[in-house]
């Protein structure tokens, strides 16, 4: 009686687990095909009125490059 038991909840539970994974899966692609999905810009790209900007927007990237030697410093080095 006891092994049926155990039979019987070990295929309840890994039902159970495999019903909610795909009840958890569809619910999942619902919510992000139905969603409405806003593109985030940047405050800078707007004038004074809310209207964004016509223009092109230059997007500058500084790197420090530490690594490098500079002549002087081989001069001195020597």
């Amino acid at each position: 009686m006891l092994a049926s038991e155990i039979a019987i909840f070990s295929l309840l539970s890994f039902l159970f687990l495999i019903v909610g994974g795909i009840v958890g899966w569809l619910t999942r692609n619902h919510i992000y095909d139905n969603q409405v999905r806003q593109v985030y810009v940047h405050p800078e790209m707007f004038d004074d009125n809310g209207n964004i900007i016509p223009d092109e927007i230059l997007a500058v990237r500084f790197e420090n490059d530490y690594d490098s030697i500079s002549d002087e410093d081989e001069e001195e080095d020597e």
